[in-house]
């Protein structure tokens, strides 16, 4: 008899692709629910449970590494994911530890329930020594957050390091930026609390509405093209631009397609907007969400390293791949995934797409350059690195929530939003003196 999937069972089916497959939480989870058609209630279970361990999955590692008599990354896959969804329930919620422990156990395969019942027992039997310093292993396990990551925090903000840390690890709220071209925030919001949908004005950006949970499909607006999911750090990297109507701007790495779409409302009817993505994939989706906003965009798949546009442009926005480090609010996979080694290689192809992108500005063209994390290797050092490559760049003020900088780095802690760096430079006939 084929046993109906509950809740947990689809959590531990996720968090096994996200690990084990470098799978994308939020997609993966996504699927998975609408895959199930299940009730609101298991919905919320599995969801909670899914990005709960994996957002506390240094912590946890942290709790079972003394009670088992191996590494845990030469444990057997299957029966290590079932150890850390059994540890999340009984260490971070109010899931009595007898019922965390039993479930778990049913859902382990047979032949690890023995190993899998006497860890979590052990687990729940005894209270976690967690470290109490002030070094980046301590903060990386009170936070969840990878040591090295903690590190590069560090260096920008020392006197608020656990604090910066802790807030990449909260959860975030679902963040609507107001398509502008279809309706205004205050009616958006009127439709939204009609609908039983509670939502109150973001922080940063005066187009945007946070709301605590629920299925942005589902909200009123959507269908109609009222809003997109944005958060508002990328808000606020497409007002950084500063795109004018009539003017024509590139959007470089444009897929999924949130800030094409807020670019193409505001350089109007009369602008035109190329958005481009090297996937073919999400060009495709960034074609399908300016079709539902009801803006225009020329969309097209190529290399930004190899552009196929022409010159003579207005502004061109770098949104570059990077470790995403910043999103960890949304993904909490990225706590952990990314590799301090990894980073070097991410540094060197956005140099590439930045460098690339500036030689297609008209002079007086304006180029921004973000990235949504916050090393040295992908922010400050691709800037500098940029302009060395293209000497008629300089640097560019922009309006910040602390000021005009030419460099802004946003916080969620400070601001309320995604973790995000971003750079602004015009393109000048006589370049640096």
């Amino acid at each position: 008899m084929i046993q109906r999937p509950t809740a947990r069972s689809v959590a531990l089916d996720v968090i096994r692709r996200v690990i084990e497959q470098d799978a994308y939480s939020n997609l993966t989870l996504r699927a998975a629910l609408d895959r199930r058609g299940m009730s609101a209630r298991d919905r919320a279970l599995a969801t909670e449970l899914t990005y709960g361990t994996l957002r506390r999955l240094v912590q946890i590692d942290h709790a079972l590494s003394p009670l088992v008599s191996r590494p845990l990354d030469t444990t057997p896959a299957p029966a290590l994911a079932a150890l850390r969804l059994g540890a999340y329930q009984v260490l971070f919620t109010r899931i009595p530890p007898y019922a965390a422990v039993a479930e778990t156990v049913t859902l382990a395969q047979e032949r690890h329930r023995g190993f899998v019942n006497a860890v979590l027992r052990k687990l729940a039997a005894a209270p976690v020594r967690w470290p109490t310093g002030d070094d980046d292993a301590a903060i990386a396990v009170r936070t969840g957050l990878t040591g090295w990551a903690v590190r590069e925090v560090r260096r920008l903000l020392p006197a608020e390091v656990e604090e910066a840390a802790r807030a990449l690890a909260d959860r975030a709220p679902v963040a609507l930026r107001t398509n502008t071209c279809r309706t205004s925030v205050e009616e958006l919001e009127r439709r939204l609390t009609e609908a039983g949908v509670r939502a109150h004005r973001g922080n940063l950006s005066p187009d945007s509405l946070l709301v605590e949970s629920g299925r942005p499909e589902g909200f009123p607006g959507f269908d109609e093209g009222w809003f997109t999911v944005q958060d508002e750090a990328s808000s606020f990297v497409v007002r950084a631009l500063d795109p004018q109507p009539g003017e024509r701007v590139l959007d470089v790495c444009a897929g999924p397609g949130g800030k094409a779409g807020h670019l193409a409302c505001l350089l109007g009817p009369k602008g035109t907007l190329i958005a481009t993505d090297v996937s073919p994939r999400r060009a495709a989706l960034v074609l399908g969400t300016t079709e539902r906003l009801g803006v225009r965009a020329l969309v097209l798949a190529q290399d930004g390293r190899r552009p196929a546009v022409r010159s003579g442009l207005d502004g061109v926005l770098v949104d570059a791949p990077c470790s995403g480090i910043g999103s960890a609010r949304r993904r909490p996979e990225l706590l952990w995934r990314a590799r301090k080694r990894d980073v070097g290689g991410l540094a060197r192809l956005q140099v590439g797409i930045a460098t690339a992108a500036a030689s297609l500005l008209a002079p007086g063209g304006r180029l921004v350059y973000s990235v949504c994390t916050f090393p040295a290797a992908e922010t400050d050092e691709v800037c500098e690195a940029l302009l060395r490559r293209r000497p008629e760049l300089e640097p560019e003020p922009m309006e910040g929530p602390e000021g005009r900088a030419e460099r802004v780095r946003l916080w969620p802690h400070r601001h309320g939003c995604d973790s995000m760096f971003v750079a602004s430079f015009r393109s000048s006939p006589g370049g640096r003196r």
